[in-house]
């Protein structure tokens, strides 16, 4: 179930193929502005890449589910657009983004640079307790011989890691360019921890750029991170032949 912007974050990543909004309120933003919001998280919710994600938005019924008219609608997906979340296709509709595997690839390899960047700055603004809550996301998995079993839970906790690091990184050039790739990397990630021993292997990365961060050593941290990064790049590239 996707939740409404005004939900926290951790209710909205069910990583399901459906795109699921409620009506906005009529509070003091406008009524278009709630609607993009709404449409923008719940784009961010989905699982883009399961092979039944229904990807075509029809603009009657978002204005239906949001309890709005067609016009904020309307201009909330073209804010969409320009953001390359979605495509409008005259005469064929309107279409969530998905991406060609080099396409993602790509991404990834930006998210790298960028999330790299992130944990050096990290390094130097982050307090000693707020790194210490990025070794709590996975105090629940560390011995736990049976992870294949929590892999859900893992993938919350690992993806919430990765965007605990750009946050912490304090810095809201990268923090805005992070934004256009979230949706794709976000998904990539929920779909192939659970492949090889991807997950056990995250662990232990994670572990290791925490502890690099414990010690504030920010070039080992950059350049962890951007490893763990890039060795998924190279795992989409390798094995996800269905992304093309």
């Amino acid at each position: 179930m996707v939740a409404a912007p005004s939900k926290p974050a951790e209710e909205l990543r069910e990583g399901n193929g459906s795109l699921v909004v409620e009506p906005v309120p009529a509070q003091a933003a406008s009524v278009a502005q709630l609607a993009y919001e709404a449409l923008r998280e719940a784009i961010l919710a989905m699982d883009v890449y399961r092979p039944d994600a229904d990807l075509r938005l029809d603009e009657q019924s978002l204005a239906t589910a949001l309890g709005v008219s067609r016009t904020p609608v309307r201009q909330a997906l073209a804010r969409l657009e320009h953001e390359g979340l979605v495509q409008i296709a005259p005469r064929r509709g309107v279409f969530i983004v998905r991406k060609s595997k080099s396409e993602i690839t790509e991404l990834i390899r930006a998210w790298a640079a960028l999330e790299s960047m992130a944990a050096r700055l990290l390094c130097e603004r982050a307090t000693d307790e707020e790194i210490g809550s990025l070794r709590e996301l996975f105090s629940a998995f560390v011995d736990d011989d049976e992870l294949r079993l929590h892999l859900n839970e893992y993938s919350e906790a690992n993806l919430r890691f990765h965007q605990r690091i750009i946050e912490l990184g304090r810095s809201p050039v990268i923090t805005d360019l992070v934004a256009g790739l979230l949706v794709h990397v976000r998904a990539i990630r929920g779909r192939m921890i659970g492949e090889d021993d991807r997950a056990e292997r995250s662990i232990v990365d994670h572990m290791h750029i925490i502890e690099a961060l414990e010690a504030r050593d920010a070039e080992l941290a950059e350049r962890l991170v951007r490893e763990h990064a890039l060795d998924l790049a190279d795992h989409v590239e390798r094995t996800a032949a269905r992304l093309d």
